[in-house]
C-alpha cells in the first residue's frame, strides 16, 4: 500500500532490521577503537588524564607521633627557651586521605626583661594522598601579599618555599608575624613564629634574622621527616 501523506514508502521487508544491525556493529567497533586509543594516550601521555587536583606522590615523607621532637626548632631555641609555665603539645592524625601532626610552643627568650621576650611557634606538616596541595599553596601565598605581608621566595627548598613577615600595629604596640611555607610533592609543611612588642622596651628578633632562622629549621624538620 502506498505510504501516508509526506511519509517516504515503506523499503522492503528486513532492510530497516539489517541498517540497524549494521549501524550496532559499527558503534561497538568505534566503541573498541576509541578506547584502544584512548588507553595507549593514558600510557604515552599520562597528563592527559591528570589535573591540578590529582594526588602526588609524598617522596619518602612519614608521620611521626610527636612532631615536637621530629620538627623541634633547634635555630629558634638558640634564642628562646621553652617556656616553664607551658609544656609543649602535639598531635598526630591519620586518615586515608590526609596525615597530619603538628606542635606548638610557648617561648620565652633568652635574657632581657620587656614584653618582646615572650613568643609562639607553631608548627604543622601534612601528607596530601587524595589531592595536588600546591594550587591552594599558591593561593595562601597570594591571599597574604594581598593582606599587606611580606612574600619572600626561597629557592633550593622542597619544589617550592616562600617566607611570610609582617610587623603590625600601632606607633606603640606591635605584632610580629613571621612564616615559612614548604611543599615537596605531597608534602606541605609551614612554621609560624609570632610576637608583640611595645616600641623602646625591646624588640624581637629582624626579618632578616627570622627568615634566616625559620628557613634552618624548616630544612631540619623535613629532613626528619624522612628518615
Amino acid at each position: 500500500m502506498p505510504g501516508a501523506p509526506g511519509m517516504p514508502a515503506a523499503g522492503p521487508a528486513g532492510r530497516a532490521g539489517g541498517n540497524l544491525r549494521r549501524n550496532a556493529v559499527w558503534a561497538f567497533v568505534g566503541a573498541v577503537v576509541v578506547s584502544i586509543g584512548w588507553t595507549a594516550a593514558v600510557t604515552v601521555v599520562p597528563g592527559m588524564v591528570t589535573s591540578d587536583s590529582s594526588p602526588r606522590g609524598l617522596n619518602g615523607y612519614h608521620l611521626s607521633d610527636d612532631f615536637c621532637t621530629t620538627g623541634k626548632p633547634n635555630k629558634l631555641l638558640q634564642t628562646y627557651s621553652v617556656s616553664d609555665t607551658s609544656a609543649p603539645t602535639h598531635h598526630t592524625d591519620r586518615h586515608p586521605a590526609l596525615d597530619s601532626m603538628n606542635c606548638s610552643m610557648s617561648l620565652k627568650r633568652t635574657g632581657g626583661n620587656s614584653d618582646s621576650e615572650y613568643a609562639n611557634v607553631y608548627m604543622r606538616a601534612d601528607l596530601h594522598k587524595a589531592v595536588n596541595p600546591a594550587p591552594e599553596l599558591q593561593a595562601n601565598k597570594e591571599l597574604y601579599r594581598a593582606r599587606g605581608y611580606q612574600v619572600t621566595d626561597i629557592p633550593g627548598l622542597g619544589e617550592q618555599a616562600y617566607f611570610l613577615y609582617k610587623d603590625d600595629g600601632s606607633d606603640q604596640y606591635h605584632s610580629v608575624y613571621a612564616e615559612l611555607d614548604i611543599l615537596d610533592g605531597g608534602m606541605t609543611y609551614y612554621i609560624n613564629y609570632t610576637a608583640s612588642y611595645t616600641a623602646g622596651k625591646g624588640k624581637p628578633p629582624s626579618k632578616d634574622d627570622l627568615r634566616s632562622t625559620l628557613q634552618s629549621d624548616g630544612q631540619d624538620a623535613v629532613r626528619s621527616m624522612k628518615k
